[in-house]
């Protein structure tokens, strides 16, 4: 049977739903919710969509908010190159940040949708992001409590702003949900070294069921990571 790809609107968010079969069944296996890169889109992941819904899954990659289908039309005003002058410019962090944190608010709204169609089902939810898309999932795993599974690739959960939302604030609210953390050694973009202290504060709340959390990282890759690891990271994934 073929895979079916499907553009629908939930709770207000563009999103692309693939899977094999009939989605209220695949639901039953599991719904994972799949965030983009900073400025790209979910039609960007269509392959990573695709290795979800292989694998069984009822995936959705959904457009963040500024993104894709709801591109800001001022998008390049708002977050220019990072040139050396912008470097640790606070309130371009605080853009993007804004961005994250709406975006995150979202995951509730889109959950309730889903659970209402019968496409998801609370204790058999997932999420997932790349960069920007990793800055959400650690924001959405903490606030609602429906999600079991997190993978982030090269994101962060420790923002560089003083917000009292950033997810490293509440390591109570992680557990029981399960978390991968991938991360790229060389990374300057977004820093290993946040996930990395991330999990290992994490250690004692999830001393009950260690297999449950999860830090991978590789060491010779930069941001984008190379081939071989992009390749290993989804496959984590």
């Amino acid at each position: 049977m073929g895979m079916t790809c499907l553009h629908r609107s939930l709770a207000g968010a563009p999103t692309l739903v693939l899977f094999h079969g009939i989605p209220e069944e695949r639901a039953t296996q599991g719904t994972i919710l799949f965030y983009h890169g900073f400025g790209e889109s979910k039609d960007k992941y269509i392959a990573v969509l695709q290795r979800l819904a292989e694998a069984g899954f009822l995936a959705i990659g959904v457009d963040g908010i500024g993104h894709g289908e709801r591109r800001y039309p001022d998008f390049n005003e708002r977050f220019p190159s990072i040139t050396p002058d912008l470097v640790g410019n606070m309130d371009l962090e605080a853009a993007f940040l804004s961005t994250v944190r709406a975006t995150a608010q979202e995951v509730p709204f889109i959950l309730d949708a889903l659970i209402e169609r019968g496409w998801a089902h609370a204790g058999r939810i997932g999420i997932a992001g790349h960069s920007f898309g990793g800055f959400v999932t650690y924001a959405a795993v903490v606030a609602d409590k429906r999600i079991q599974g997190a993978a982030s690739v090269v994101g962060s959960p420790e923002w560089r702003l003083p917000w009292p939302e950033s997810p490293h604030l509440h390591l109570g609210e992680f557990f029981p949900a399960a978390l991968l953390s991938q991360v790229a050694g060389k990374d300057t973009n977004v820093l290993p070294e946040f996930a990395r202290a991330l999990h290992h504060r994490l250690v004692p709340y999830y001393a009950q069921a260690p297999e449950r959390l999860r830090f991978i990282e590789y060491p010779d890759s930069a941001h984008d990571l190379s081939a071989e690891n992009r390749e290993e990271a989804w496959d984590m994934v």
